[in-house]
C-alpha cells in the first residue's frame, strides 16, 4: 500500500513541536507582558514630566498676570511685593523682570538682573498672547523657560522658570532612570535636554530592541521622548522568567512522556529495522490472487510483515518508507526472497501455473545487483524464473536511464515478468509499459472502490482497463472487497483480482492450505467434467 508518510514520522514531528511549545510560549508571552507593562510605566513617567513643563509655564503666566492686574503701575513696591509673594507660593518661577520692548531693564523681583542667552526662537502658545523661549543662564547645565507677556506697547514682563524639578535636580523617575535616551525639545526641534544617544530612538525603535515613548506638554509646544533597552527592562523580571521557564520545562517533560506512551501504545516499530532483518523478524505474508474465471488461486503477492516478539505482525506501511530512505529495502528484499524460496519452493514445483509477485523499489534499479540476487536465490530451486513477477512500485519515480533499462532487460532475460503496481497513483512509470515491456498492470484499489451496487460505469477504472487491454498487458485488480466489484471486473474481462473479499495477506501455513483447498477442488471438478463428457 502506498504511504506518503509513516505514522512514526508524524508522531515524532508532533512530539518535537509539542515539547518545545511551552518553553517558547513562556518566552513569547512574558516578553509581550514586559513590553506592555514597561511601556505603560515609561509613558506614565514622561507624562509626568510633560505635566511639569505645562504647569511651570502656566504658573509663570499666572504670576505675571496677577502682579500686573493687582498693581496700578509696574515696578512699584506693591507690584514687586505681589511678584515675590506669588513666586513663594509657586514651584517653578525663579525670577520675574520688566523691561522696555527695546530691552532696557526696569526692575526685577529678586534683585539684580541676571544675564542669560536666548537659545531658541520665540514660540507662540496656542490660545494665549504670551510667547515661549528657552534661555541658558551662565554656568547652568539645563535651560530654563522664558515666558514673555506684553504689558503695553512699550513694556513687557518676563518670567524665568525651571520646567521640571526632576530634570534640574537630577532625580530622574525610576521608570526611566536606565533609559538610553531622554530628549526634551520644542516642537520646532530645538533641543532643550538630551541625555544619551538619540540614534536609539531614530534607528532602533522599530527593531524591537528598545521600548519607546513620546508625548506633548498639552497645548505647550514642548515634546518629550524616551527610549529604554528592552534587555534592561526584561532583566527586572529575571526571577519570573526563571520560575515560569522551570514550570514550562516540567510541562514539556510531561508532554514528552505522554507522547512516548502514546507511541508505545500504538505499538509502532522502534526502527531497529536492521536488527529485525538480520534476525528474520521481517517475514513474508502472501495475499492470494484469484482467477475469477476458474475460481483457482493463480498466484500471490508477497507482502512484508514485521513479526514482533509478542506475536503481533506490523504492516509494511509503518516501516517500508523508512527502509527505502535508509537503503535497508535491498537487504530486506533479499531476506524475503530467501524466505519465499523456502516457503513456496515445493508448492511451486507441483503447481507450475502459480505466479509469485515480489515488490522491487527504486533503489534496486540504481543498485543493479538484483539480477545476481535473483539468480543466486532461485536458481535450482522449486520456483522457476517464469513464475516470478517483480512489481515496480510508484512510491518513488524510476530514472529512465541505461541502468534502469539494464535491470529490466536482465529480469526479462531470465524469464521473469514485470508488473507496474498502483497504476494511476504516485509517480507514474507508465512510460515503461511500451519502452521496456512491462507485462502486467496492477490497478489500485482506489479505482476499484468506485464500483458500488448498481454501478454501470466507472470512467477512470474503465479507462485503465481499456488502456491495459489496448497495450496487450495482463491486468490484476487490487482492493476487491465486494461481490459487485468482482462481477463488474469479470464482465470487463479482468479475471485476476486480489482483495479482502477473498483473503487478506496470509502467513505461509494458511496460504498453503488455501491453495490446496481451492486448486484441488477445481482440479477435481475439471476431471469430473472431462470424464462425464
Amino acid at each position: 500500500m502506498r504511504r506518503l508518510r509513516s505514522y512514526s514520522n508524524i508522531l515524532m514531528l508532533i512530539m518535537a513541536i509539542l515539547v518545545f511549545v511551552p518553553v517558547l510560549a513562556v518566552g513569547f508571552l512574558l516578553d509581550n507582558f514586559v513590553r506592555e507593562r514597561e511601556a505603560a510605566l515609561i509613558q506614565r513617567s514622561i507624562n509626568g514630566l510633560a505635566e511639569d513643563a505645562q504647569a511651570s509655564i502656566y504658573e509663570a503666566i499666572d504670576v505675571m498676570s496677577a502682579a500686573v492686574s493687582e498693581s496700578n503701575s509696574v515696578c512699584t513696591p506693591n507690584f514687586l511685593n505681589t511678584l515675590r509673594h506669588k513666586m513663594q507660593m509657586g514651584l517653578y518661577v525663579r525670577q520675574v523682570a520688566v523691561e522696555s520692548v527695546q530691552g532696557v531693564p526696569y526692575c526685577d523681583a529678586v534683585g539684580g538682573m541676571v544675564e542669560y542667552e536666548v537659545i531658541s526662537q520665540e514660540l507662540s502658545i496656542p490660545g494665549r498672547p504670551e510667547t515661549l523661549a528657552a534661555v541658558l543662564m551662565p554656568g547652568a547645565q539645563v535651560p530654563m523657560f522664558r515666558v514673555t507677556q506684553l504689558i503695553d506697547r512699550n513694556r513687557r514682563i518676563f518670567a524665568f522658570v525651571n520646567f521640571s524639578q526632576i530634570i534640574t535636580t537630577g532625580r530622574m523617575p525610576s521608570e526611566i532612570r536606565a533609559a538610553s535616551m531622554l530628549r526634551i525639545s520644542f516642537t520646532d526641534d530645538t533641543e532643550l535636554v538630551l541625555v544619551g544617544d538619540p540614534a536609539t530612538f531614530d534607528v532602533h525603535a522599530n527593531q524591537g530592541r528598545y521600548l519607546i515613548a513620546s508625548t506633548f506638554a498639552g497645548e505647550v509646544p514642548v515634546r518629550i521622548e524616551v527610549t529604554l533597552p528592552f534587555d534592561v527592562a526584561r532583566a527586572g523580571y529575571a526571577d519570573i522568567y526563571l520560575a515560569l521557564t522551570l514550570v514550562a520545562c516540567a510541562f514539556s517533560g510531561a508532554i514528552l512522556l505522554f507522547v512516548l506512551q502514546m507511541v508505545r501504545k500504538a505499538r509502532l516499530p522502534n526502527f531497529d529495522l536492521e536488527h529485525a532483518i538480520i534476525t528474520g523478524a521481517i517475514r513474508p505474508y502472501y495475499q492470494p490472487v484469484i482467477d475469477l474465471s476458474t475460481g483457482r488461486i493463480s498466484g500471490c503477492e508477497v507482502l512484508a510483515r514485521w513479526q514482533k516478539h509478542n506475536g503481533k505482525a506490523i504492516s509494511p506501511g509503518a516501516f517500508i518508507e523508512y527502509a527505502e530512505v535508509t537503503g535497508l529495502a535491498i537487504p530486506m528484499t533479499i531476506k524475503l526472497m530467501e524466505s519465499v524460496c523456502s516457503d513456496l519452493g515445493e508448492l511451486c514445483a507441483s503447481h507450475p501455473e502459480l505466479k509469485i509477485s515480489i515488490n522491487l523499489f527504486e533503489g534496486h534499479f540504481r543498485d543493479g545487483a538484483i539480477i545476481e540476487d535473483v539468480q543466486a536465490i532461485f536458481s535450482g530451486s522449486g520456483i522457476s524464473y517464469r513464475q516470478l513477477v517483480f512489481e515496480i512500485t510508484e512510491r518513488f519515480p524510476l530514472e529512465n536511464n541505461a541502468q534502469t533499462t539494464s535491470v529490466i532487460n536482465g529480469l526479462h532475460a531470465l524469464g521473469c515478468r514485470l508488473a507496474l503496481d498502483d497504476v494511476g497513483t504516485g509517480h507514474s512509470n507508465l512510460s515503461f509499459v511500451q519502452t521496456l515491456g512491462v507485462d502486467i498492470i496492477k490497478i489500485d484499489g482506489i479505482f476499484v472502490s468506485a464500483v458500488k451496487e448498481g454501478t454501470s460505469a466507472a470512467p477512470v477504472l474503465d479507462g485503465l482497463i481499456d488502456m491495459a487491454q489496448n497495450l496487450g498487458t495482463e491486468i490484476v485488480a487490487e482492493g476487491v472487497e465486494t461481490q459487485e466489484q468482482a462481477l463488474y471486473l469479470r464482465k470487463k474481462g479482468v479475471n485476476n483480482v486480489q482483495g479482502f473479499l477473498f483473503a487478506q495477506a496470509l502467513p505461509v501455513e494458511k496460504y498453503l492450505r488455501m491453495v490446496a483447498a481451492l486448486n484441488h477442488v477445481t482440479e477435481n471438478s475439471d476431471k469430473n467434467e472431462r470424464e462425464a463428457a
